[in-house]
């Protein structure tokens, strides 16, 4: 979008404001970045994105962003191979840490699908729990270096501490020895030495190295010869110790440059949450909407503010353009109100393209316009010798170049600045032809010949800014539909001007013009009528749609009784089903006992035979109560802007940015990246939304009766066991249990092999294993459910 129209409706303004809410330079960054979106989706995106930070602020309070600081100077070091002072370690461990509890942030949510374009971007952050405790646990602030760094940097410090300890004993020995010859009975430090304050003239009588001297000559600082070897090791120490916070530090460095991508794109993440939380806090200041977005050029704002004026002092005002006209001539006296009436258009418009909630009511609705033009003020360059006229028509012809069905044009006193009979005719012109292209337009002017140019072209609508002639203000409130009155004899009457001037200014205008201003005062007493018969209507409409709500609501409380019968009939199938292998397995066991008697088997297989039938019967009936949920993803032969998708090969949901080139190559938004891939990848979604997420089927399963999470066969014989094994893991899989635990005990292994075996062909075995240490080891066999 042109910088011009963002100068003049004052965008950076709003931008500078938004900056105040934003944690980070980072983020203030991309506010200055921020513009105008030029694909719809985008627009929507952006917006939707801002509604749920908002909607997090509401409901989870202020995001996890304490102590977090722009540190990109930082990672640029570290990607380079740099040691890293500590305070840009710190700064990098408080971004990690921010990274990780926003993802906790997040996942703590009662509605899945509340914020899923936040969730989205939070899927990228990479968790470093460790490097982020090391971090935590060896620096302690921008200068400091924690004790508990390493072991070796605690026992320097202890030794040195307890060094310290016998230096100062002994030079306080010293102290008192020397007394008399001392400046002050103290002692100080020269170069991390401990030294003694002794007079000049005494200088023979304390023995040791000087190191300084007072600025007046009268004092030597001298360290006495019995602390010089302390003093050396104190400074050893000191060494050491500066060694060993190098090393750590350089350690710190090189565990950053190992994990420096996911350090990248945490804090890239970090930094967008930072300026979508900054343009929420906005949003919520100004007590702002998202507002909806076509792209058929409809504009229909509803009580909107300017965001730049006091909130105390704003006006709301209600404007609609794109139904029955795409062209608005505002005209009326010069208060102020119809140039305050266009930059609001113009800025509410920008900042919703810019992904910005504007202050108005919900329902409001702004158009997706590629390019808004404005020529708006007092275009006088006398750089360039160029009178306001001049200037303005350089600016419009500029407009009539560049402008299309998909460009909102802005003119405020349009014409203006030359002869009003040419100005006027020129203004005519120029909107009939913008208006002929299909431009949205707002023109604001002073002439009453485009008062008439309204009323009588379609497409065309006249407006006026109601003005208070008893207070001699303006309203500021738009009145679409009725021209504007000039008001000027009004006005001068109200100011003190003689009543036969203004008669004598009434009879130098034609009949005609009076008649014209008379039928336009008609028209605003008809208007407030048509208002008060439009409040009335809303009272019923809003009647009427308690009543539509009362009866929705009833249907669909008779739709779930419908549903709950449904499933009701078949849990109760199920459990007949359910009961009748039961049944099979009592008649099973009795063949069973009949067969170790010496009776034929074939009964028994027979029997066996049909209770496996009545088993698929039931699992059949179980997946039909559950069929549907999983997502069969057909290819796709054509995309359009802002459908969603799914990527095999990645497993995941994108958004499609763009349509296929000649390739067959298209982008998609894969949470916060945009990557590029083909048509042929891209499988169909069965919806649009994200709470496609696969549920594990058995969380879904009728937990008919209690079942116990573990089995004791122990003393049965391979064919008994099998088989009570069999109807167990059957009775455990539809109670819902995960893992299960086979008692076999330990023996000669013949219970344990055939158990083993019939396992490994069990429909409702994911895995087992035998039994660790201290669950029973090689006697039990724990087995997975799937």
């Amino acid at each position: 979008m042109n910088e011009k129209s963002l100068k003049i409706l004052e965008f950076y303004k709003v931008k500078e404001k938004l900056k105040e809410y934003a944690n980070t330079g980072a983020a203030r960054d991309l506010v200055d970045k921020l513009e105008p979106y030029d694909n719809v989706y985008e627009v929507k995106r952006h917006l939707a994105e801002t509604q749920e930070a908002l909607g997090l602020l509401v409901f989870k309070g202020n995001p996890p962003f304490e102590g977090v600081y722009d540190v990109r100077k930082g990672i640029a070091m570290a990607q380079k191979g740099f040691v890293l002072v500590p305070g840009q370690i710190l700064k990098i461990g408080a971004i990690l840490k921010a990274a990780r509890r926003f993802q906790k942030y997040i996942s703590t949510r009662e509605d899945e699908n509340h914020f899923q374009i936040i969730e989205n971007i939070c899927s990228n952050i990479i968790i470093l729990k460790d490097l982020e405790n090391k971090i935590s646990m060896s620096i302690e602030s921008e200068e400091e270096i924690s004790d508990k760094a390493s072991p070796q940097l605690y026992k320097i410090r202890r030794d040195l501490q307890n060094k310290n300890a016998s230096v100062r004993s002994r030079v306080n020995s010293f102290v008192r020895t020397y007394s008399s010859y001392l400046q002050d009975n103290l002692y100080t430090m020269r170069g991390d030495r401990y030294v003694l304050p002794v007079k000049a003239e005494n200088k023979a009588m304390v023995p040791g190295l000087v190191h300084d001297q007072s600025a007046s000559g009268a004092t030597l600082y001298i360290e006495p010869m019995g602390l010089v070897n302390l003093n050396n090791e104190i400074k050893e120490l000191r060494l050491k110790e500066k060694a060993e916070v190098d090393r750590i530090l350089t350690e710190l460095s090189g565990e950053i440059y190992e994990n420096i991508h996911a350090v990248e794109v945490d804090a890239d993440i970090i930094w967008e949450l930072d300026f979508v939380f900054a343009k929420a806090k906005f949003g919520s200041e100004l007590n702002a909407v998202v507002p909806n977005v076509n792209e058929n050029g409809l504009v229909d704002i509803i009580e909107g503010k300017h965001p730049l004026i006091d909130k105390k002092a704003v006006v709301p005002m209600d404007m609609h353009i794109g139904r029955d006209f795409n062209c608005l001539v505002i005209t009326g006296p010069n208060t102020g109100g119809k140039t305050v009436a266009l930059k609001t258009i113009g800025l509410l418009h920008i900042m919703a393209l810019s992904g910005l909630m504007i202050p108005a009511k919900e329902n409001s609705t702004i158009g997706f316009f590629t390019e808004i033009f404005a020529d708006i003020g007092d275009e006088q360059s006398i750089e360039q010798n160029l009178s306001t006229f001049s200037s303005h028509m350089t600016n419009i012809v500029n407009i009539i170049q560049k402008s299309d069905n998909r460009s909102l044009v802005l003119f405020d006193e349009l014409g203006a600045g030359t002869d009003p009979t040419e100005g006027a005719a020129l203004a005519v012109s120029i909107l009939e032809n913008l208006k002929n292209r299909g431009c949205t337009i707002v023109a604001t002017t002073h002439y009453s010949e485009l008062k008439i140019y309204a009323l009588k072209s379609k497409g065309v609508e006249n407006a006026s800014v109601e003005f208070d002639v008893e207070t001699l203000k303006p309203t500021y409130r738009l009145m679409i539909g009725i021209p504007g009155k000039s008001n000027a004899f009004e006005i001068s009457k109200r100011l003190g001007l003689p009543q036969y001037i203004i008669e004598d200014a009434r009879k130098n205008i034609t009949g005609d013009a009076l008649e014209f201003e008379d039928l336009i005062q008609s028209l605003q007493e008809k208007r407030a009528k048509a208002e008060s018969y439009a409040r009335e209507a809303e009272i019923l409409k809003n009647e009427a749609d308690k009543i539509r709500s009362k009866y929705q609501q009833k249907s669909d409380k008779l739709q779930n009784i419908r549903d709950k019968s449904i499933i009701e009939a078949k849990r109760e199938a199920k459990e007949i089903l359910k009961q009748a292998k039961e049944d099979a397995d009592k008649i099973l066991k009795n063949m069973r006992e009949l067969e170790e008697a010496g009776y034929t088997s074939s009964a028994r297989h027979e029997l066996e035979e049909n209770r496996k039938k009545l088993k698929n019967k039931l699992e059949k009936t179980e997946e039909e109560l559950y069929k549907g949920r999983t997502e069969k993803g057909e290819k796709l032969n054509s995309v359009e802007e802002g459908q969603k998708v799914f990527i095999p090969s990645l497993n995941q949901k994108v958004v499609v940015l763009t349509k296929p080139d000649a390739k067959g190559e298209l982008q998609v938004q894969a949470g916060i990246m945009k990557i590029t891939v083909k048509l042929k990848d891209l499988r169909a979604c069965k919806d649009n939304s994200d709470n496609g997420k696969k549920r594990v089927k058995r969380e879904a399963k009728l937990n008919l009766r209690s079942v116990s999470p573990s089995l004791d066969v122990r003393g049965m014989d391979s064919l008994g066991a099998i088989y009570t094994t069999d109807k167990y893991l059957d009775d455990a899989y539809l109670g819902g249990l995960k893992e299960v635990t086979i008692i076999h005990g330990k023996g000669t292994g013949v219970l344990r092999n055939s158990i083993s075996d019939m396992l490994k062909r069990h429909s409702h075995v994911e895995s087992y294993r035998l039994g660790e240490y201290g669950e029973g080891g090689t006697g039990v066999t724990v087995v997975e459910l799937k």
